[in-house]
């Protein structure tokens, strides 16, 4: 108040045909409008910066696979560039169903994160029915797509056939009695083998396992002919002579498997590109973008390093980065391929048809 009457003092004393009550309004304008911008500015300078604790990066499958690795290997490199640990959090089961919905129940706060596949946000919402209670367009926004990973297409040395041709003959003079496993009916593996029997105009008996450690296990066994299986899964077997590769799903030929064509080489692109296995970063629907950008930035810082690019070229992994809209991108470009192949197969589950 005091303030008040010396202002208005002054005021008057040079032009005293001012009246006290335009000033007085004008000053309490003025007086309001400044401590609304300084309230502002205390709150935003208190605000503390993301992160200040810890963050989860769940995992939806067991440790020891090729998703895990590459997670793991991202999750460490990040930490220099947030300040805090990303901590991987496995929880498997239902084909990734659990982690995915623990995920999308989280708090948008950037805190949880999850590891999303080809399987996760695409395969499962529309091959199998008990997953699509989940919409990962609805539930989950993109934040980085981490990486793919070629697969390798491989038959027993009992076989006799050693190359691509040899196999769709082969197959082709005994329609139905070689056997293709997968980790389970409307599986990403299932829906490989039916667009391998189509692309190929062959007919491969279709055994569904729990999982694709037993696919693997089948093939060495014997009881399958014919495995379809990440390469970074498969090398030992191939490398020790247990298995021979026909066929790769990649981009472009392995370097460890100069010999081995792409399908893309061969004439299918659908299931080249379809075998290919990409998973990305996810956070729930809501959280802040700028939060966003902050694990994207240091995702990428991540995938530049050379000691996580060395790692992954030695596993035969393509890292991907860029920004969220890439992965967004991916999983729409991907569901596409998968409706219209699982459509030809009639393999839609009636609620997705």
């Amino acid at each position: 108040m005091q303030v008040e009457r010396l202002f208005f003092m002054l005021k008057t004393e040079s032009d005293p045909t001012m009246s006290a009550r335009p000033f007085h309004s004008w000053l309490l304008k003025t007086a309001s409008l400044s401590m609304l911008m300084l309230a502002g500015a205390v709150a935003q300078a208190a605000e503390p910066s993301y992160p200040q604790r810890p963050v989860r990066l769940v995992v939806p499958f067991t440790p020891g696979g090729s998703t895990d690795i590459v997670a793991r290997l991202v999750a460490d490199a990040m930490h220099s560039s947030l300040g805090q640990p990303v901590v991987v959090d496995n929880r498997a089961g239902a084909g990734g169903l659990i982690g995915s919905e623990f995920v999308a129940s989280a708090a948008p706060d950037g805190y949880t994160l999850g590891l999303g596949t080809i399987s996760t946000l695409v395969v499962n919402p529309i091959m199998l029915a008990q997953a699509s209670r989940i919409d990962p367009a609805k539930a989950f926004v993109p934040v980085v797509a981490l990486a793919s990973i070629p697969s390798v297409f491989s038959v027993t040395p009992s076989l006799g056939a050693h190359n691509y041709t040899q196999l769709v003959a082969l197959a082709r003079s005994k329609p139905g009695m070689l056997n293709i496993g997968s980790a389970g009916v409307g599986s990403i593996g299932h829906l490989i083998a039916e667009r391998l029997n189509a692309d190929l105009k062959i007919k491969l008996h279709h055994i569904p396992y729990k999982g694709q450690g037993p696919v693997v296990s089948s093939a060495l066994s014997g009881e399958t002919h014919v495995l379809s299986d990440q390469y970074p899964s498969s090398a030992s077997h191939i490398a020790t002579g247990r298995l021979i590769p026909f066929a790769v799903a990649a981009q472009e030929r392995l370097p460890a498997l100069p010999q081995v064509p792409t399908f893309k080489e061969l004439g299918h692109p659908g299931l080249n590109n379809l075998a290919i296995t990409w998973f990305g970063i996810v956070a729930p629907a809501g959280t802040p973008a700028n939060v966003v950008q902050t694990l994207n930035a240091a995702a990428n810082a991540a995938l530049r390093d050379p000691a996580v690019q060395e790692r992954l070229q030695a596993l035969s992994v393509q890292a991907l980065g860029g920004s969220p809209q890439r992965l967004r991108d991916m999983v729409d470009e991907t569901a596409q391929s998968v409706r219209q192949t699982a459509a030809e197969q009639n393999l839609l589950p009636h609620s997705n048809r």
